[in-house]
């Protein structure tokens, strides 16, 4: 798993590229405070080498909670910035500082 951010000097916006190597996986989405943990919001793009891939800005100077959707199973990003745990889930959120 990968995450990329690029900083937007025209306005306070950051765009920030998830990559997820899963293969076998048929669908990967992802959700967090950013589209209020909606799966349908953010499906990531299943690409020929078997990752998938997304972008979406995010308002600069915020950190953000998300996780992955791996067929059905939330994952959490080894490359996350840091995480916090969520009594609703009842397991850690990672955590996105742009």
């Amino acid at each position: 798993m990968a995450i990329k951010k690029q900083f937007l000097k025209s306005k306070p916006v950051c765009k920030v590229t998830f990559t997820v190597a899963a293969e076998e996986a048929k669908n990967v989405e992802l959700v967090g405070s950013f589209n209020e943990w909606n799966a349908e919001a953010t499906p990531l793009k299943k690409l020929k080498n078997g990752t998938f891939k997304g972008t979406v800005e995010l308002e600069a100077n915020n950190s953000y909670e998300f996780r992955y959707i791996i067929d059905g199973t939330y994952v959490n990003d080894e490359q996350a910035d840091s995480y916090a745990w969520n009594d609703y889930a009842g397991a850690e959120n990672a955590v996105l500082n742009v």
